[in-house]
C-alpha cells in the first residue's frame, strides 16, 4: 500500500497539493476561519453602512437602501456562482499536478466571470423602475434605491474580477492572502463611509460611492497576490478562453441558477414584508445585514470546503472527501449553537443601536430568537451545495436550492404572513427549510460514494 504523500514532495520534483495531506478538520478550520474573517469584514461594512443610514432617522431611506441591497444581492449571487467553476477547475488541476492547466483555467475563468458580470449590470440598470416597484418601493424609497444602484452597479465588473482572483488564491490553498484581499474592502469602507455619508452629507449616495472605491482596492490587492506570489495567471489568448468556456459554463450555469434562488426568495420575502409598511421593510433590511454578519462562518464554510474537496478528488482520496463533509457538519452544529445564543442575548441592544421604531424592533428581536433554528438547516443545504458544485453534480445543487427557495419558502412565508403577520412569515421560512436541509446533506454523502464506485483503479 502506497504511503500518503508528504507536503513538499511529489516524485521528488514538485510540491504536493496542500489539501491532500494532513488533518482534514484542520484544513476545514483554517480555510473557514480565514474566509470568515474576510467575510465578516465585508458584512460588517454593510452592517455599519446601514447603521449610519439609520442614524439619519429616516425610515424611508433605510428602507430604500434595504431594497437596493436586495438587487445587489442578486448580482453578488451571480458573481458567487461564477466563482464556483474557477475554484472547482483550478483546484482540481492543482490536485492532479497540472500547473499549466491551472494557470490557463484561472485566466480564462476570471475573464469569463468579468464579461458575465458586466452584462448583468447592463441588463439590470434599465429595468430598475420595474424591479424596485415590484419589490414594493414607494416614491421616496424608489428614489433612494435607484440613486444608490446607479452609482454602485456599474462597478460590479470590478467586484467580479476581485472575487475571481480571490477564488484562485483559495484554490491554491492560500486562504490567508485571500483574506487580506477581502480585508482591503473593510479598510477602505471604514475610513470613507462616515466621511462621505456625514462629512460631505452625501447620505446613502456616499455609501454607494464608498462601495466603488473599495472594489478597486479589492481587485488591486487580489491581482497582486495572484500574479506576484503564485504566478497563477497566464497571458490571455482568445482561443484558450473560448475553449475553456464550455467547461466553465457547464459548472457556472447550474451554479448561477442555484445561487439566484436565494435573492429570488429574498425578493419574494421583501415583497411579503412590504405589505406591512416601511417599518417592516426596515426590519427586513436590518435582518439582511445581521444574518450574514452573524452567520458568516456558514457562508465561509460553504466556500472553504470546495477547494479541499476538489484537490482530494483530483488525487482520488475519497476517504478524505467523506471526512471533509463530516468535519463540516461538526463545525456547523457548534457554530450555529454559539451564534444563536449570542443573538438571543443581544437582541434588545441590537435594535436600540439602529434607533428601530416599535414594529421594526419587534420583528428583529423575534428573528434573533428564531435564527439558530432557521440557519442550521439552511447551512446543511450550503454544505451539500459546495460538495455538489465541486464534485460534478451542479444540477443537484440547483435542485435543492430552488426547492428550498420555492416549495420550502414561498408557501410557508405567504401563509405564515396571512396567519401571523410578519412574524408568521419569519417562522414560515424556518419551517420550510427543514426537509430540504436534511435531504441535501444525505445526498452529498451519496454522491461521494458514487464517485468512488465509478473511479477506475490506477494501473
Amino acid at each position: 500500500m502506497d504511503a500518503e504523500p508528504k507536503p513538499g514532495t511529489l516524485d521528488g520534483h514538485a510540491t504536493a497539493p496542500r489539501f491532500v495531506v494532513g488533518s482534514t478538520m484542520r484544513h476545514v478550520l483554517v480555510m473557514t476561519g480565514t474566509a470568515t474573517a474576510g467575510l465578516i469584514a465585508i458584512f460588517i461594512v454593510d452592517f455599519v453602512s446601514l447603521l449610519y443610514i439609520s442614524w439619519l432617522n429616516d425610515p424611508s431611506m433605510t428602507a430604500g437602501v434595504g431594497l437596493a441591497t436586495v438587487v445587489m444581492f442578486f448580482t453578488v449571487s451571480i458573481n458567487v456562482g461564477l466563482m464556483i467553476p474557477i475554484g472547482a477547475l483550478v483546484s482540481r488541476a492543482l490536485g492532479a499536478r497540472r500547473l499549466d492547466d491551472a494557470r490557463r483555467l484561472a485566466t480564462s475563468g476570471t475573464i469569463l466571470m468579468a464579461l458575465v458580470a458586466a452584462a448583468v449590470s447592463g441588463i439590470i440598470l434599465p429595468l430598475l423602475p420595474t424591479v424596485l416597484h415590484a419589490l414594493g418601493a414607494n416614491e421616496q424609497t424608489y428614489l433612494v434605491a435607484s440613486s444608490f444602484l446607479w452609482i454602485a452597479l456599474p462597478t460590479n465588473v470590478l467586484m467580479a474580477l476581485g472575487m475571481g482572483l480571490s477564488t484562485v488564491l483559495r484554490a491554491a490553498g492560500d486562504a490567508r492572502r485571500s483574506m487580506y484581499a477581502t480585508l482591503s474592502v473593510a479598510a477602505v469602507t471604514v475610513v470613507l463611509d462616515p466621511l462621505l455619508i456625514f462629512g460631505l452629507d452625501l447620505k446613502s449616495d456616499g455609501a454607494a460611492i464608498t462601495i466603488n472605491i473599495a472594489r478597486v482596492a479589492y481587485l488591486a490587492v487580489a491581482y497582486g497576490y495572484v500574479t506576484r506570489v503564485h504566478k497563477l495567471l497566464a497571458y490571455p489568448h482568445p482561443h484558450a478562453v473560448a475553449a475553456d468556456a464550455r467547461a466553465f459554463f457547464a459548472i457556472a450555469v447550474p451554479a448561477i441558477l442555484t445561487n439566484i434562488a436565494a435573492p429570488a426568495s429574498n425578493a419574494f420575502f421583501t415583497g411579503v414584508m412590504a405589505q406591512f409598511g416601511d417599518q417592516a421593510i426596515a426590519a427586513s433590511a436590518i435582518i439582511d445585514r445581521v444574518t450574514p454578519l452573524a452567520f458568516a462562518g456558514l457562508f465561509a464554510l460553504a466556500g472553504a470546503i470546495g477547494p479541499v474537496l476538489g484537490q482530494n478528488w483530483g488525487a482520488q482520496r475519497y476517504d478524505r472527501m467523506q471526512q471533509v463533509l463530516k468535519d463540516a457538519l461538526t463545525f456547523t452544529v457548534v457554530y450555529v449553537g454559539v451564534v444563536w445564543l449570542i443573538l438571543f442575548l443581544v437582541r434588545v441592544p441590537l435594535t436600540q443601536i439602529f434607533n428601530a421604531p416599535p414594529l421594526t424592533a419587534e420583528l428583529v428581536q423575534f428573528f434573533c430568537q428564531l435564527s439558530g433554528f432557521i440557519w442550521f438547516f439552511v447551512a446543511l443545504v450550503f454544505v451539500a451545495n459546495a460538495s455538489f458544485n465541486n464534485l460534478g453534480y451542479p444540477l443537484l445543487s440547483t435542485f435543492f436550492n430552488w426547492g428550498r427557495a420555492t416549495l420550502g419558502m414561498i408557501p410557508f412565508a405567504y401563509f405564515g404572513a396571512q396567519i401571523g403577520g410578519p412574524k408568521g412569515a419569519l417562522l414560515g421560512i424556518g419551517i420550510g427549510s427543514v426537509a430540504f436541509g436534511i435531504a441535501a446533506i444525505l445526498t452529498a454523502f451519496w454522491t461521494i460514494r458514487r464517485l468512488e464506485r465509478q473511479a477506475v483503479p490506477a494501473l
